[in-house]
């Protein structure tokens, strides 16, 4: 028995060495956090000069493009805020439109793009089709869409056709524009036909 005593001790300080040890790696992992939760504030985490972005279609062609003179990153909800952009849709069988404004803010992963400030969306003239051109305090892109929309007051030039209204859409796979609450259209030169507030408008380009 005497002979066995000190083999008991020692395994027994070995049991006490590892649950001690378990114990301590246990506790360090409840009081130190190890993936700390996302923060959820508005914080850039990156920025650009000279930003560009392209997107592509599945068999690898592009179809939309938005650069600017400078980008910064929000991660919380994944938007680039673009100084100075230009975003070029160029989808296959519909006119290239180039959108230009001070600001933009692009979100979810560049299906959405936000022009603010002096916005102008340009349609260039196809075979069928004379320019098109759209102007707005805010203009919203749907590049996947080929769509262009706003709530607020516009004015749409094509050819010499010219109207103005609260709240536009504009589809470029279709062609067709919506005004609504028109408060003037002025086709060719005619005399301006004043409309009702709140009267739909919808005219082929």
């Amino acid at each position: 028995m005497k002979e066995r005593f000190p083999s008991l001790i020692a395994l027994a300080l070995l049991v006490a060495l590892v649950v001690g040890t378990w114990w301590a790696a246990d506790y360090a992992q409840r009081a130190i956090p190890i993936d700390p939760p996302r923060r959820l504030t508005h914080e850039m985490d990156s920025w650009a000069r000279g930003f560009v972005m392209l997107r592509t279609a599945p068999d690898g062609k592009p179809i939309n493009r938005l650069e600017g003179q400078y980008a910064e990153h929000f991660p919380d909800d994944d938007s680039y805020h673009v100084t100075d952009p230009r975003a070029i849709g160029q989808q296959e069988a519909n006119p290239i439109t180039v959108g230009t404004s001070k600001t933009a803010i692009m979100e979810k992963g560049g299906k959405r793009i936000i022009m603010n400030g002096e916005a102008h969306v340009h349609r260039q003239q196809d075979a069928n089709n004379d320019a098109l051109d759209v102007r707005s305090e805010q203009l919203i892109i749907l590049p996947d869409d080929d769509v262009v929309y706003t709530d607020l007051p516009a004015v749409v030039l094509k050819g010499n056709s010219r109207m103005s209204g609260t709240g536009m859409h504009y589809n470029n796979k279709t062609r067709q524009l919506q005004v609504s609450a028109s408060t003037g259209v002025e086709i060719a030169g005619s005399e301006t036909r004043k409309r009702p507030s709140g009267e739909s408008t919808q005219n082929p380009p």
